[in-house]
């Protein structure tokens, strides 16, 4: 068995008194003993400020003058389109058009950056390895970084008042970098993963310690920003309809069928595009939908999805939401039956539970 790896955080989570927990080969946080457990942790992104150790999550840099062309040719969005300082969400598909991975791809000067997850990382080096051409050169920064997201109502006002540069004049999916007093340089993304507005903080692995403690500055009380874990942000982008690789995607899922059309360009070329054509042409055979259910009781992942007794799908992710007080999941189900409002029951390990199909995502933040 492998030695675990440490983010630039692993020290800090243990003075917080975090339960560690093995994810994806990376010791990581899944919620913080100190505070009130994941639901204190998730009711507090929603309503204050959070700061989640995302250091895990791989980081890799794409230069040459066939950068442009290959994540074309590897991703399912158009990335030229994207000009200098903005990010974009794609998927990574093989030859059948299942997804390898989704990704965050950000346009810088002289390179591009791809935030895949960490489960996938070692697999798209992989991947891409077999697929690069000339003139392309890839790095995996993952672990001479750390990244931080700062997420939650209050997270805009409390990065002005303490990062060099205004965060709240960073449009959405757009990115900055800016300088601490020329020690610490780090990339401020507008984005994140948990339905709630902030940004995500990618900044070199020697300083990461130094650029916490600057973070935290503007909240030296912790009134506002608190650490939250892996729970949290699983129950948060539950919530916000997010999928997450290994539940909502995998390599026998299509984005098509995931409703995430958008993020696929059928005009032009990428590994894939050609049988995800044919499988818009023929019609989808499942959809991903939303589903809140009767009672108090969750479903889980894998229990099968029912419709009069037949089975007609199943559930990809559930949990009982703490901003709705009601148990919702997520799951396939077959194509004729995902329009919203539709009944079902979930076999939950013989039990049978009522479930409502709803349209995702689960929760907006107000506006």
């Amino acid at each position: 068995m492998s030695e675990l790896k440490h983010t630039p955080f692993n020290e800090l989570h243990k003075k917080k008194h975090a339960r560690m927990v093995d994810f994806a080969g990376w010791e990581m946080p899944l919620l913080y003993k100190s505070g009130g457990g994941l639901i204190e942790e998730h009711n507090h992104t929603r309503t204050a400020a959070s700061i989640f150790d995302v250091s895990h999550m791989g980081r890799l840099k794409f230069t040459g003058k066939g950068a442009e062309a290959f994540l074309q040719k590897v991703c399912t969005r158009n990335v030229s389109k994207a000009v200098e300082g903005q990010s974009v969400y794609s998927l990574v598909c093989n030859e059948a058009g299942k997804v390898l991975d989704d990704v965050i791809v950000s346009r810088f000067e002289k390179h591009w950056l791809m935030v895949c997850n960490a489960s996938n990382r070692e697999k798209l080096l992989r991947w891409f390895s077999r697929h690069v051409g000339e003139g392309v050169d890839i790095d995996d920064e993952t672990t001479k970084s750390a990244m931080v997201a700062v997420q939650g109502p209050k997270a805009i006002e409390l990065l002005d008042s303490v990062l060099p540069e205004p965060v709240s004049e960073i449009k959405r999916y757009h990115f900055v970098v800016q300088r601490y007093m020329m020690v610490i340089q780090f990339t401020v993304f507008r984005s994140g993963y948990t339905g709630e507005d902030g940004v995500e903080i990618i900044c070199g692995n020697t300083t990461a310690a130094m650029a916490m403690n600057y973070l935290m500055r503007g909240d030296t009380e912790h009134e506002v920003l608190q650490p939250a874990g892996l729970g949290a942000r699983d129950t948060l982008r539950l919530e916000a309809g997010m999928p997450l690789y290994g539940h909502e995607l995998t390599e026998e899922i299509d984005p098509l069928s995931a409703g995430l059309g958008w993020a696929v360009d059928l005009s032009k070329d990428f590994v894939g595009a050609e049988a995800l054509r044919k499988l818009k042409e023929e019609g989808l055979r499942q959809k991903l939908v939303g589903l809140v259910l009767d009672g108090p009781r969750s479903a889980r992942q894998g229990m099968p999805i029912l419709r009069d007794g037949k089975t007609v799908g199943i559930v990809t992710s559930g949990a009982m939401s703490p901003t709705l007080k009601k148990p919702i999941a997520m799951g396939y189900v077959d194509i004729a039956l995902a329009s919203p409002g539709g009944a079902f029951e979930i076999d939950c390990r013989g039990s049978v539970l009522g479930a409502t199909s709803v349209p995702l995502p689960f929760y907006k933040r107000p506006k």
